[in-house]
């Protein structure tokens, strides 16, 4: 992908800030490995976590596209990552020159604004158990790796940064992952989740004709 080639490489380290909630630089972090967490800080002092990006994605595209903003997020490292940090000039100037790119990162930017849209609707449609099934499902299918119990969740979540994502209280976090675990669709250990059967969490999850929870990577020929 020729917008990968722009930037410096560099690496972080595991829970290293890669960008800071209310700075004012305007570079992007194009993501060649690894996992990071996108995180606000609300009023009450507790943290959000508003979504999760891997290998392939970008991230700070806000900032450099509305001058004069500043970040809106922080995005951490969740273990050891590779990336190019590229400016927003240079962004610019390439987007400028790759019509084709330009798209994509636009439809990036839609995409993330439907699909944090779409997490609005179902906050006040479904249930903590099935907002935590679709996430789970959607975790396991990216980013998951074949064991032969299952898919284990390459990401790791705490319960709090589930309760996060799904827009619920720890405890009933807790109680829906109990649940989970008792009709035999998932176990859970210290960070680590595996999900035995894909297909029935998915039903749970009432995934069959929806659109996917936590979004893809980014990827431009």
């Amino acid at each position: 992908m020729a917008l990968l080639q722009l930037g410096i490489r560099c690496r972080y380290v595991p829970e290293e800030v890669l960008i800071r909630e209310g700075d004012r630089s305007n570079h992007v972090v194009l993501l060649r490995s690894g996992f990071v967490k996108v995180t606000s800080r609300l009023e009450n002092g507790h943290e959000a976590l508003l979504a999760i990006r891997v290998g392939g994605d970008i991230v700070g595209e806000m900032a450099a596209m509305d001058e004069g903003a500043t970040r809106s997020a922080t995005v951490t490292a969740c273990g050891e990552i590779a990336a190019s940090i590229v400016r927003e000039t240079d962004l610019r100037v390439f987007l400028d020159s790759h019509p084709e790119a330009a798209r994509a990162v636009n439809r990036i930017v839609v995409r993330r604004l439907r699909w944090a849209n779409q997490r609005r609707v179902e906050f006040g449609a479904y249930s903590v158990k099935v907002r935590l099934a679709r996430v789970l499902a959607e975790l396991a299918s990216s980013y998951g790796h074949q064991v032969p119990r299952g898919l284990v969740i390459g990401v790791d979540l705490t319960q709090p940064e589930l309760a996060a994502l799904t827009g619920s209280a720890e405890v009933t976090i807790h109680k829906a992952l109990a649940e989970l675990r008792q009709e035999g669709l998932i176990t859970t250990g210290y960070r680590r989740t595996t999900v035995l059967d894909l297909a029935r969490l998915r039903e749970t999850a009432r995934l069959e004709s929806a659109g996917p929870y936590v979004e893809g990577q980014y990827h431009s020929r």
